[in-house]
């Protein structure tokens, strides 16, 4: 477990260190996924079914906000849709704006899942995209995981008539008839439409709660829902059908993604929960703290010893003030310490009697 956390820890450090450049290169995968399985769903019209422009498109998506590479794939989606007819055209259009106008507006935050739902299908595991954006966004993201939905059967849908669509003898109430039938009676999409939206509230409502090791239950009980959902879907509509050994190995590799991608995001240490209360003039506060569980990564510097003392060493030596080294000296040399100075010695004279002196010079005068 300390391995992990330290990997953890060295993963967080390395991404907030090289933030700047590795959130591009997240995006640039991102929509350049994105646009490689439209076109290997779609790819009806040859000019947008090239990788240089594909690249081209990823890059600039790469430094522009999320919600660019969505409506970059609307522009795909149209472009290969009027590629077998001006009816399919239409008739995308107007699922574009529903989904636009109607669900996007209300998650602007959390659009890129509407890219990141037909993914989950196309790797497998449909479900990790409503356990993790139940974990990792809010309620509102069940539009654009709704909208994701919706967009991946419709170009199923039109895959699998493409050659109706493209024949210009069938009649263009009939395309457009074979459309809207096809998008309402599909009860596959609407069962998985409702098993992504119980998910994602069962997810979020689960998650948001101050009960020990609610992420890990979310997880559990989401992947359970799904289960559910799409067996009792199977069984009560007529002409659904699930592989129920498919859809247990999809949902628990979606769990076990889930609970890695708890680690990492989430990873609270419940044995040291502490639970706070206080007041104020006016409120009772009663708050549960649950500390992240880390460690602390050992960082080991080498430092080279030397027999010569390193010159700055030796000028910050030189300007420490001493007996043995004054601040002025004559010509910048040392003065020499001084030595200890020599008693001096005094010579006895004679004492002399002032007195008979001044006899003396009284009989002179």
């Amino acid at each position: 477990m300390t391995a992990l956390l330290e990997l953890k820890q060295k993963i967080k450090n390395l991404y907030g260190q090289y933030e700047i450049y590795l959130l591009p290169v997240i995006k640039f995968a991102v929509a350049l996924v994105y646009f490689i399985w439209i076109n290997a769903n779609m790819g009806y019209m040859s000019q947008l079914n090239n990788v240089f422009i594909v690249l081209i498109l990823a890059l600039i998506c790469s430094i522009l906000p999320p919600g660019v590479t969505v409506f970059a794939g609307f522009l795909f989606i149209l472009g290969h849709s009027y590629a077998l007819g001006i009816e399919t055209a239409a008739f995308m259009l107007i699922i574009i704006l529903f989904i636009a106008v109607l669900f996007l507006r209300f998650s602007a935050g959390q659009n890129i899942v509407l890219v990141c739902t037909p993914l989950s299908f196309g790797f497998g595991i449909p479900a990790l995209l409503p356990i993790g954006s139940g974990l990792m966004g809010n309620a509102f993201a069940v539009f654009p995981a709704g909208s994701g939905v919706i967009l991946y059967y419709v170009i199923r849908l039109i895959r699998s008539n493409s050659e109706i669509l493209a024949n210009p003898d069938v009649d263009m109430l009939e395309k457009l008839r074979i459309l809207s039938d096809g998008l309402m009676q599909n009860w596959a999409m609407w069962i998985t439409l409702v098993a992504f939206v119980a998910v994602i509230l069962i997810v979020n409502l689960i998650r948001t709660r101050s009960f020990d090791f609610a992420w890990r239950i979310s997880i559990i009980t989401g992947g359970v829902a799904y289960i559910l959902v799409m067996l009792g879907g199977s069984i009560f509509v007529s002409g659904v059908t699930v592989s129920l050994p498919v859809l247990l190995i999809q949902t628990i590799l979606s769990v076990l993604v889930g609970i890695i991608l708890e680690f990492f995001v989430f990873g609270g240490d419940y044995t040291r929960t502490e639970r706070l209360e206080y007041e104020d003039d006016e409120y009772y506060y009663y708050v549960k703290a649950v500390p992240k569980a880390s460690v602390t990564t050992s960082e080991r510097s080498i430092k080279k010893i030397t027999a010569q003392p390193v010159k700055e060493d030796k000028k910050a030596e030189e300007d420490i003030v001493s007996y043995a080294n004054p601040i002025f000296q004559e010509d910048g040399k040392k003065a020499a310490a001084p030595k200890s100075a020599a008693p001096v010695s005094r010579e006895k004279t004679d004492e002399v009697d002032f007195e008979k002196k001044l006899e003396e010079s009284l009989k002179d005068l």
